[in-house]
């Protein structure tokens, strides 16, 4: 089974990108996170003329996740149990969507950017991630044998060599030891990121700025991440980051993760 991740970042504005992609690269399921569509707007047709079943999340035009499936879409979740909620008034955002496919648990995960220091968007950000780890820590004590592969755009940088250089982020959100705390709390709970043992860094990222050709010069971030309940880690056999979708016109800024499963 080939599984990806992928901050669309506009799913109307790349939909093309994403049906040949999955083509190119025999993907069985496939997680998108941004797609900045209402349920009702999403670009269905062709996926499921390619023989996917697709599940979505949006609200409006802003946050959006989705599952896109050809091995059975089941058990569809959105929102997970304790996500915080934010705004005036306050709701859940479109940021987290669970399915069943081809017997593995998949989370598409958005999490909140926090945007910048001292921002109340970074407190939620960090409330959003400790929910995340008790409810993600509840679902391995009631199945530890099940897979459940939790994946998205995490915005978090984890270590020093996850972004170009780490002098240039002395003041912002992504790299500050709370963020860094939180997401390691979710590996601690039993997680594991499945993809660095195939893609060591440094220098391998995930996203690189729109901003004075930051992906012609390799000056990004690994932020998104496919961290893997213990079941799931078990029968991962490879993981790449396709930066040929991050390449050309009118392509996300960010490129997608995909891993490699034995069995079906």
């Amino acid at each position: 089974m080939r599984i990806a991740t992928w901050n669309v970042n506009s799913v109307r504005s790349r939909i093309g990108r994403v049906e040949a992609f999955v083509q190119r690269r025999d993907i069985d399921v496939l997680t998108l996170q941004e797609t900045k569509a209402r349920d009702d707007q999403w670009p269905t047709m062709g996926l499921e003329a390619l023989g996917y079943e697709v599940a979505t999340f949006g609200h409006d035009q802003w946050n959006g996740v989705a599952v896109v499936s050809r091995v059975g879409i089941e058990d569809v979740e959105r929102g997970f149990p304790g996500m915080p909620t934010y705004g005036e008034p306050a709701g859940a955002e479109a940021r987290a969507m669970g399915a069943t496919c081809g017997g593995v648990r998949v989370w598409s995960l958005y999490v909140p950017n926090g945007r910048k220091v001292g921002d109340p968007h970074l407190e939620y950000k960090l409330r959003w991630l400790a929910a995340l780890r008790d409810t993600a820590a509840a679902w391995l004590s009631e199945t530890p044998d099940r897979p459940v592969a939790l994946t998205g755009d995490w915005n978090i940088a984890p270590l020093d060599e996850d972004v170009f250089d780490i002098t240039r982020f002395t003041k912002s959100t992504h790299v500050t030891p709370p963020e860094r705390a939180a997401f390691h709390a979710v590996v601690e709970a039993g997680y594991v990121d499945v993809v660095r043992p195939f893609q060591p860094g440094p220098d391998v990222f995930t996203y690189w700025d729109y901003y004075r050709q930051r992906f012609e010069r390799n000056r990004g971030m690994r932020i998104d991440f496919v961290l893997g309940s213990p079941a799931l880690a078990a029968r991962v056999t490879g993981a790449d980051i396709d930066r040929e979708e991050r390449a050309g016109a009118g392509a996300s800024d960010h490129a997608p993760v995909v891993v490699e499963l034995d069995g079906a």
